[in-house]
């Protein structure tokens, strides 16, 4: 007749895609909101969102999403409607069925049949992480 928490906890465990695991927020369809984002891990949204969204990590939009600002991330997958600027420091991939208007800034870009895209996109060298050189003596080198 009781069912201790441990037990509850164990039944309503479902199981969970692989990459819906490392998605950490989500903002689903029917949602609003217009600011500024930033975050630190995989975010997904589904909703409508106004303002400015930056991050190092990635931006998943799907396809019931309509965002207008700009968007400043590690990488992004776009499946909604977009209007404004982009800019990501590895990848864009556009997914049909998304509608894009505005700029594109990355040193990888894909572009799905179907995806409807008017703008203009500049392919930027990709960030290479710095590194420490040291000479024979143990001095830093340039």
């Amino acid at each position: 007749m009781f069912i201790n928490k441990k037990q509850e906890q164990t039944n309503m465990k479902k199981p969970i895609a692989l990459d819906k695991a490392d998605i950490k927020a989500f903002m689903g369809p029917g949602s609003r909101f217009e600011g500024k984002l930033s975050f630190d891990e995989m975010v997904r949204l589904d909703g409508v969102f106004a303002g400015e969204i930056e991050s190092s990590d990635t931006l998943i939009v799907g396809e019931s999403a309509k965002i207008e600002g700009s968007i400043h991330v590690g990488a992004l997958i776009l499946s909604g409607h977009f209007k404004g600027d982009i800019k990501a420091t590895t990848m864009v991939e556009l997914r049909s069925p998304a509608r894009v208007e505005g700029s594109i800034e990355a040193p990888s870009v894909k572009i799905d049949e179907k995806v409807i895209f008017n703008g203009e996109i500049k392919m930027s060298e990709p960030i290479k992480e710095a590194i420490n050189v040291k000479s024979i003596n143990g001095k830093k080198s340039s």
